[in-house]
């Protein structure tokens, strides 16, 4: 049978939509490089307009900057915009719908994409937007009749529950729901989507459940990892006791303060060590607690380095640690996985079913419960043969599913299938 991917009829025109992307720490930068790429070594054409901060591409990938007021910016967030920045129709909006104390940047983004396709109704043949799922969308879908396709890694009104769930005070609690109001848009929105993406069954499930969207309009198409990249590096030495997680400080989806809770367990009673790989919050839950355990001597933070550098880290630890609550998939624990480090994650989510079975692929231990997983980490450093056996089946099961262009293969089956029912 002829590769699904393989432009029979021409290649295809696809217009990325980006509302933000880090390059090097969260998933929506880095699905953009790696999904773009693939499409481009398929034969396919693919522009990314992108709003700040703005994704690494591959050269051959072209961006439009579709830049926002940039308020969310990692040296000055939440400042307020100066009257002289609000240039356009869509800055005014950003900025008064930002002043409500909503996040504003995905409903920005989308009418700035809007403004800019609707000039280009001949250069693509669909649309395909990463998680804005703005306003903006419906107006490129049915005003200006371009097939529009959304990829949703998983519904926010998880991460919104668990903000809220976590917050510390009543103020803090009422600044996280005004926050998230986004999230309303985001739902009447992708119940209104024509086809949509998702990573997981578990996101499916909730996404249906959170946005209302109709299964038969909702398929999934796992994430890759490069595994020629993330591999198992021989020559570099495991240090004793050293443990690698990646994870954002400030949100609590993420589970960092569990993790630092066991960590400060272990170090009681032996030599352990823990790198983040990401940046420290001043105000968040996650530093609180590593200042109230006294973690400075043995928790360091690495951010801003290159996927080199985290090969490398992955390789120098004895284990890799999700400690998340809930994970729509979770790009790291596929990547610490292919580096051959064993993984200790928590259940939450999609994680099982992307992680495998305990004691076979990987160590499992639920979520939120920081003296599960110091007995966990207790274990598996204990027993170095069962860390290398588990390391080893991890990357197979890695090796065996998942890569970057197995991914632009069924996202090309889902364009495909959008243009047919448009067509019909």
């Amino acid at each position: 049978m002829p590769d699904p991917a393989t432009p029979d009829d021409g290649a295809l025109r696809i217009a990325y939509l980006a509302y933000r992307g880090k390059p090097h720490c969260g998933g929506q930068g880095v699905y953009t490089r790696h999904l773009t790429k693939a499409l481009t070594d398929l034969g396919h054409h693919v522009e990314v307009l992108a709003g700040q901060p703005y994704p690494e591409l591959d050269e051959r990938v072209p961006m439009v900057r579709l830049p926002s007021l940039d308020l969310y910016n990692d040296h000055f967030p939440m400042r307020k915009p100066r009257i002289w920045e609000l240039k356009t129709r869509w800055d005014v909006a950003e900025a008064m719908s930002f002043a409500t104390g909503n996040f504003s940047e995905p409903m920005a983004f989308s009418m700035r994409a809007w403004d800019h396709l609707r000039k280009r109704r001949g250069d693509f043949d669909l649309i395909h937007d990463n998680q804005c799922l703005g306003w903006g969308l419906l107006l490129l879908q049915n005003r200006e009749q371009f097939p529009v396709l959304s990829t949703i890694h998983h519904p926010i009104t998880v991460d919104r529950r668990l903000e809220i769930q976590h917050a510390r005070s009543p103020i803090e609690n009422v600044g996280k729901r005004r926050w998230y109001s986004f999230t309303r848009m985001q739902t009447r929105v992708a119940s209104r989507m024509e086809r949509v993406m998702t990573v997981s069954e578990s996101s499916r499930g909730d996404i249906v459940a959170d946005h209302g969207v109709s299964p038969d309009r909702l398929h999934v198409v796992p994430v890759g990892v490069d595994p020629e990249l993330f591999r198992p590096l021989d020559h570099v030495e495991r240090v004793p006791g050293r443990i690698v997680t990646t994870a954002s400080a400030d949100v609590a989806m993420k589970g960092l303060r569990f993790l630092l809770e066991a960590v400060a367990k272990l170090r009681t009673e032996r030599q352990v060590e823990l790198v983040i790989i990401g940046k420290p919050r001043e105000d968040s839950e996650s530093t609180d607690t590593f200042e109230r355990l006294g973690l400075t001597d043995c928790v360091s933070y690495v951010h801003g380095v290159p996927d080199e550098r985290i090969v490398e880290l992955y390789s120098e630890a004895e284990l890799a640690v999700v400690p998340s609550l809930y994970e729509g998939f979770s790009l790291p624990a596929i990547e610490a996985m292919s580096c051959g480090v064993p993984l200790v994650t928590t259940t939450g989510g999609a994680l099982p079913e992307v992680t495998g079975t305990h004691a076979e692929t990987c160590y499992q231990v639920p979520p939120g419960d920081s003296d599960a997983l110091a007995a966990m980490l207790r274990t598996a450093l204990d027993d170095p043969n069962a860390r290398d056996r588990i390391g080893a089946a991890g990357r197979r099961r890695v090796v065996d599913n998942w890569s970057w262009r197995h991914t632009a293969v069924r996202t090309v089956e889902q364009y495909r299938a959008l243009l047919a029912g448009q067509d019909t």
